[in-house]
């Protein structure tokens, strides 16, 4: 049998030196280079004469990307966690995607780690039976059926719509601040990968996207401790992760991001994410998926779909093609349209719009939004959300669709709502006439 081939990243730790010491006694396996960082490592792994690579976990540079590296190159990591922070190690170790995890307090047990890692790639490393809990790979964690305590979870509520600009971030921002109102944690983000508005129409200036900061923080696996970060806060209970500053940087949000970041957000509150119009499989590289999977990954982790189509023939008619569409990409979450700027001026009633719409796949619920143009124009130049520029056929509307989404959460109170519009753009409230949001980020956990 081939001795295991190994690289090794201590990066001047103290455990290197014993590493090396443990390695030598051993006739299975061999180190073939000390790498000076992790980009040596990625380095020496792309030659192809490595099988295993053993690097510390807090070593810079150390993050999601780099673990496909290593594995894209048939190199398995093995992460050696500090004594004094097991259970943090371990954590970020998963988070990145290392199971091979080995507490540094217990190195006798590296040699056994790094064979057991290249006879079961991709699988947790099995370690010996008189090996003591803190070096076995679910040391630390708390049995699966028995997780930690937690408050009680938010759900995501994905809002889509078809190509031709129907209205889907108004009514997901309108859908966020009717959450809020109601005294719910709610997080607004931005996850449409063909170039967000929801900061332009929020009146937040900020040079930092909130959905890059998320994407770095997810790639080295501290988005959950780092979520506050990315955010920022409207009022005490809405806030917004803003979207990409230009189309093209799409690529920089990784696979899966999208995702981790509705897993984590639930944990804060309820999330309402702004997509994109595309369900295209639009990726011909497995290792460089297309940009529509930020869409697709957010409807297939989806708590709730609300549609957004337009009342006019056109609109319906895409509206009806996209029902089919999403009939085939949903997770199974509940789906509810709503007829985006209903007018009477299009000759029918909403009991037609609901016969035409029916055919086209299992509908929740079905909801209408009046056109109400002078209020979103008010809301748009302001910096608001349609609810802050006054009380309205159409927030009124807004307000249905959320007791539908969650028609056994209604507190005990509301608090009044928003002054009616025409009351003015005075400072009288602390608001200006094109408030910019520049309060920064949001400091709530």
């Amino acid at each position: 049998m081939n001795p295991v081939v190994v690289l090794l990243v201590g990066v001047g730790a103290a455990w290197e030196s014993d590493a090396l010491r443990r390695f030598d006694g051993r006739r299975d396996v061999v180190v073939l280079k000390r790498c000076v960082d992790v980009d040596d490592l990625l380095a020496a792994a792309s030659a192809g004469q490595a099988d295993v690579a053993v690097v510390g976990i807090d070593a810079p540079g150390l993050d999601a990307a780099a673990v496909d590296h290593l594995r894209h190159h048939g190199v398995q990591p093995v992460a050696v966690v500090p004594a004094d922070a097991v259970d943090a190690g371990r954590l970020r170790a998963s988070r990145i995607g290392i199971v091979g995890v080995v507490d540094e307090a217990a190195l006798h047990l590296l040699p056994d780690a790094v064979v057991a890692a290249l006879s079961a790639p991709g699988a947790p490393p099995t370690m010996p039976r008189h090996a003591p809990p803190s070096a076995r790979p679910d040391a630390g964690a708390p049995p699966a059926e028995q997780p930690g305590p937690r408050g009680p979870r938010g759900r995501a509520v994905v809002v889509w719509g078809p190509a031709g600009a129907p209205g889907r971030t108004t009514v997901a921002a309108a859908v966020a601040a009717e959450l809020a109102r109601r005294r719910r944690r709610t997080i607004l983000v931005d996850g449409d990968p063909y170039g967000g508005t929801a900061a332009q129409q929020l009146g937040i200036l900020d040079e930092v996207s909130g959905l890059l900061s998320a994407a770095r923080l997810a790639t080295a696996g501290t988005l959950a401790e780092g979520f506050t970060s990315v955010q920022r806060g409207l009022d005490q209970h809405l806030s917004v992760v803003t979207g990409l500053p230009r189309a093209d940087r799409w690529a920089e949000v990784r696979a899966g991001t999208v995702e981790h970041l509705l897993e984590v957000g639930r944990d804060h509150g309820d999330v309402v994410v702004d997509t994109g119009f595309s369900l295209e499989e639009d990726g011909i590289d497995p290792a460089r998926p297309g940009r529509n999977r930020l869409t697709l990954e957010a409807i297939g982790a989806a708590d709730e779909l609300l549609v957004v189509g337009t009342a006019d023939p056109v609109g319906l008619s895409r509206l009806a093609r996209g029902l089919v569409e999403l009939g085939e990409v949903t997770g199974g979450a509940p789906v509810r349209v709503v007829v985006n700027r209903m007018r009477p001026t299009l000759g029918w009633s909403e009991r037609d719009v609901a016969a035409m719409v029916a055919g086209f796949g299992r509908i929740a619920s079905l909801h209408f939004v009046p056109d109400d143009r002078a209020g979103v124009d008010r809301a748009v130049v302001a910096g608001r959300t349609l609810l802050e520029s006054g009380e309205s056929p159409a927030t009124r509307a807004v307000a249905a669709v959320v007791d539908a989404l969650q028609p056994t959460q209604q507190p005990a109170q509301q608090p009044p709502r928003p002054p009616p519009a025409g009351t003015g753009t005075g400072t009288g409230d602390g608001r200006r006439g094109l408030r910019r949001r520049t309060a920064g980020r949001d400091r709530r956990r």
